[in-house]
């Protein structure tokens, strides 16, 4: 094995409920106090919390792709073309299916899938944690991803939630040697968003580095060879079948779907068009402050990517992280999304986890507790102002 593919800590037992459960209960508690936080600063403004957590932004987009399938576009005045295609399938299909055993309409089946995907992500998000560092930094990996400033957006009928829970449970399987269900959660999420590209590349590299490693250990393991060949095939199909049908349905080819991309002005630009929004806040001194408050931001994810490094997390950790990380922050989307793209990135929050472990409990509840206020009180005042788009 490479240091990159060694686990920092012996196998741990599987994640079984109970054991995890503290962290379960725990993410619950957070994602509660966001909402009764959320609840009351909305009433205040006599706005309904609901209709800001199930019916606006991307959600409507998703609602109406759930109520009348795909071809719905609105064309804005500069020319540019907003078409509910550049949306994946995966949530608007779960919605459809929800809304019709129950009598919750597609933006509340929508709300509901995203609640039950949270806490689903939360327990892969552990077992993750749990299988390489032990329970206790698997606790405080749910509780930190559940703290986060953007963390309302877990509790949103957005597609983040049911994403990292296929993207956690699909790198556990990987972790796990469980081949062929890493390759079928991968190609879900690839159903879900178009950074699901990240989760395949975990699949693929660490399969190929095995067939290497493999090849160059005399009497080396095949037994699961075919395993991760077939995982390898299955990875990809989701997210490449949406994207040929729907180059197939504009009549653009393979790369259709970028060019539905780009009526949203979305694109992959190497970090051209992110460098220059952060270099336009200096040229005055109030709007100085918030491009050294994104360098900051900036220079402390790459901060702790690095230290995962060295940490010699596993492969398919490091792969899966890097490349949600590249999407993005070299993606020529709307800057101010950044931080829910980010969500998913959960292996980023590993060091900080084994560190709070560390502590005593009562320490490490302290932090938790005071950052979860904070989370939810910004949180509340993030919808009910700009909030993400």
């Amino acid at each position: 094995m490479t240091d990159l593919e060694t686990p920092a800590a012996p196998p741990r037992p599987g994640p079984s409920w109970r054991r995890a459960a503290p962290a379960l209960l725990g993410y619950a508690a957070v994602r509660a106090l966001g909402l009764v936080v959320l609840a009351v600063w909305s009433a205040t403004r006599d706005e309904s919390a609901l209709r800001l957590l199930s019916s606006r932004w991307d959600s409507l987009w998703y609602s109406r792709v759930a109520e009348l399938g795909y071809g719905y576009e609105v064309r804005l005045p500069n020319g540019d073309v907003h078409s509910n295609l550049a949306f994946f399938p995966l949530l608007p299909w779960l919605e459809r299916a929800v809304s019709a055993v129950s009598p919750l309409s597609p933006a509340h089946a929508g709300l509901l899938v995203s609640w039950l995907a949270s806490l689903a992500a939360a327990w892969g998000i552990f077992a993750v944690a749990d299988h390489v560092y032990g329970r206790r930094a698997g606790v405080c990996a749910v509780l930190l991803w559940a703290v986060l400033p953007v963390g309302i957006v877990q509790s949103m009928a957005y597609s983040e939630s049911l994403f990292t829970a296929l993207a956690a449970w699909s790198l556990y399987a990987v972790l796990t040697g469980r081949w062929p269900t890493a390759g079928l959660l991968a190609s879900l999420a690839g159903l879900t968003r178009p950074v699901g590209a990240a989760v395949v590349a975990a699949v693929w590299v660490t399969a190929i580095a095995s067939f290497v490693r493999e090849r160059s250990v005399p009497g080396g393991e095949g037994a699961s060879r075919w395993r991760r060949a077939l995982a390898m095939l299955i990875a990809p199909l989701g997210a490449a079948g949406y994207v040929l049908w729907v180059g197939h349905r504009t009549g653009g080819g393979p790369l259709g779907y970028l060019d539905v991309q780009a009526g949203w002005r979305n694109g992959f630009d190497g970090g051209y068009a992110f460098a220059r929004f952060v270099a336009d806040k200096f040229t005055s001194f109030p709007s100085a402050l918030a491009g050294l408050g994104l360098i900051a931001g900036v220079g402390l994810l790459v901060r702790l990517y690095v230290i995962c490094v060295r940490q010699r997390q596993p492969l398919p950790l490091l792969v899966y992280a890097g490349v949600v990380i590249a999407l993005a922050l070299c993606a020529s989307s709307y800057f101010g999304s950044k931080p829910r793209l980010l969500l998913p990135a959960f292996p980023l929050l590993l060091p900080l986890a084994v560190a709070l472990a560390r502590l005593r409990t009562s320490r490490s509840a302290w932090v938790l507790a005071g950052v979860a206020v904070a989370s939810a009180v910004y949180g509340a005042w993030w919808l009910n102002g700009s909030g993400p788009p």
